[in-house]
């Protein structure tokens, strides 16, 4: 019998990185239609970046586009021609560090290609925007487990004082032109085909070639890793969990909602809620390679913060699901697509 259910069309900025990649994969499997914008920086290896588009693209009904999202006028074009109906917006400039030595590239990506995507929201809006921030937010709060409600003043490096800036932007337009909006703080994500500039992949690239590796704050930092797998999962539910200034949620063991009184918006943690010491993490990668890093022991680099750790009781109040991937099976299953992907 033939289906004449009309597809759904998603609009993924930074659909061929890490995050966009899966989520992009992900919907492309449950019968949408993504519209994928991904202006290809070098920042890291592009190589990676154009296999992962390459396998979203053996689906007819993924859409690619590359192009800069900063650039004025294409995303509102996107939006008038393609009409999404949900958005999730991924597209950003990366990496704490990084962000200390070239902060304008965080200013263009982060601040600028933000408010181009909400002014195109703003002439043809969605059903539902989900927008990346980040745990970084969080910044010099010591009261952890982090909860959304928690102040989150005081960034410890430009790259999460933009994403907070992020937020506030989304919040306004939320506000003024009643656009539904839900942020995501990630928590320290990995996975299979991440980032490699990230820990993971950089220690397992390092450990495999006999070279040192950087451990900082001496191993102390502490982590709520984050499973790809269920990162996108949890994105994918939230979808339909559209904020709604008018409702709140009662629940008798949530305590807090961080929904703004005054716009359809909302910030949700999506972590694991298992904090793990930058040394169980080494000792995973060493047991899932069957080899021994040879570690090179560093203070705190300027813009780190020495742990994070998500409440995701909000999480689990709005989809009844978190993200629960223990970090040895969640490090085995990276080393795996690692050694294949580079024929090890």
């Amino acid at each position: 019998m033939k289906n004449n259910k009309k597809q759904k069309t998603a609009l993924v900025t930074g659909s061929a990185g890490f995050i966009g990649y899966h989520i992009s994969k992900l919907l492309l499997d449950d019968g949408w239609r993504v519209i994928g914008i991904d202006c290809m920086s070098d920042y890291y290896d592009v190589s990676l970046k154009s296999h992962r588009e390459k396998i979203l693209l053996k689906s007819i009904s993924y859409i690619s586009i590359h192009d800069h999202i900063e650039k004025p006028g294409i995303l509102t074009s996107l939006f008038q021609q393609e009409n999404p109906e949900v958005v999730i917006h991924l597209a950003a400039q990366a990496g704490v560090r990084h962000s200390i030595e070239n902060p304008r590239t965080y200013l263009e990506t982060n601040i600028n290609g933000t408010f181009e995507l909400l002014e195109a929201a703003r002439n043809h809006p969605p059903k539902h925007m989900l927008m990346a921030s980040t745990s970084s937010a969080y910044g010099a709060n010591k009261q952890m487990p982090y909860k959304e409600i928690d102040n989150a003043d005081h960034q410890m490096s430009f790259y999460a004082a933009t994403k907070k800036s992020t937020e506030n932007m989304a919040h306004s337009y939320a506000h003024l032109f009643n656009i539904p909006i839900t942020m995501f703080r990630f928590f320290t994500v990995y996975g299979p085909l991440g980032r490699p500039d990230m820990a993971l992949f950089k220690f397992t690239k390092a450990i495999i070639e006999d070279e040192p590796i950087n451990v900082y704050n001496y191993g102390n930092m502490k982590r709520d890793f984050t499973y790809i797998d269920d990162l996108v999962m949890s994105i994918k539910l939230l979808i339909d969990t559209i904020p709604d200034e008018k409702k709140s949620i009662v629940s008798s063991d949530l305590t807090h909602d961080s929904k703004s009184l005054v716009a359809p918006y909302r910030v949700v943690n999506i972590g694991n809620s298992n904090i793990i010491k930058l040394t169980e993490f080494i000792q995973a990668i060493e047991d899932a390679l069957g080899k021994k890093a040879i570690k090179n022991m560093l203070p705190l680099q300027p813009g780190d913060v020495p742990e994070t750790w998500a409440n995701v009781s909000l999480l689990k109040t709005l989809i009844n699901y978190a993200p629960d991937t223990n970090i040895k099976a969640g490090v085995r299953n990276f080393v795996n697509w690692y050694r294949g992907y580079y024929n090890i």
